[in-house]
């Protein structure tokens, strides 16, 4: 009797050892859910390599054909080399252009401003004006303005005055002079004091005035 339980205890103790990893079969047992998440990750698409092109938003276009891709507004066609876009030299946008629109291969100037900007204020096409009493000017087509400054004539006075809305000085008590500090008016000889007659020269009204000395008339004495 003790010889078969002694049997029985070495055969419990090499039963384990005879059982090997080969022998365990891991189709019998279902994967783990992480280990069937991440064989589902690897999806596999289709290589249009060759055989046609896809935009940015997934269409597919067949070799030959011609279509617009999302980041162009050039057209492109498909080839087995991938698309082959229109770089077309666009013409420059008008300086002056206030609307462009790029629905376009090329931007589009929609509209030109009319109109000329000139000291913060604006003007029709050929419109003219003054802004200032000594200026002509005018609006011109190119939205540039062009103006003429008047030059005006040296005064024939030493004391001009400005009148509203004129340009150019004029002399209101006509041509005159200084003889020392007093102004005489030109064509006449003027006493300035006992001793001295003086006049302005002629033309040339800036210049002090000519003076020649005469008898003086002293005063009497008492």
């Amino acid at each position: 009797m003790a010889l078969h339980i002694q049997e029985a205890w070495i055969l419990l103790f090499v039963l384990p050892g005879l059982v090997t990893p080969a022998a365990i079969n891991h189709e019998d047992y279902p994967a783990d859910e992480g280990d069937q998440t991440s064989s589902n990750d690897n999806l596999i698409f289709d290589d249009y390599r060759g055989k046609g092109c896809v935009d940015d938003s997934g269409f597919v276009y067949k070799l030959g054909e011609r279509f617009f891709p999302g980041h162009s507004n050039c057209p492109c066609v498909c080839t087995e080399d991938g698309p082959v876009c229109d770089q077309p030299e666009c013409p420059k946008i008008h300086p002056k252009c206030t609307k462009v629109e790029h629905n376009g291969c090329c931007p589009e100037c929609k509209e030109v401003k009319n109109f000329c900007e000139y000291h913060g204020k604006n003007y029709k096409i050929l419109e003219e004006f003054k802004p200032s009493p000594c200026e002509w000017c005018r609006c011109e087509p190119s939205n540039e303005v062009h103006c003429v400054v008047a030059d005006c004539a040296i005064p024939e006075c030493v004391n001009p005055v400005y009148e509203p809305e004129q340009c150019c000085p004029v002399c209101k008590n006509g041509p005159n002079c200084f003889a020392g500090t007093t102004i005489i008016p030109a064509g006449i000889e003027v006493k300035v004091d006992d001793c001295n007659i003086c006049h302005c020269h002629n033309g040339d009204w800036w210049k002090p005035a000519q003076c020649s000395k005469r008898e003086c008339q002293g005063k009497q004495a008492l």
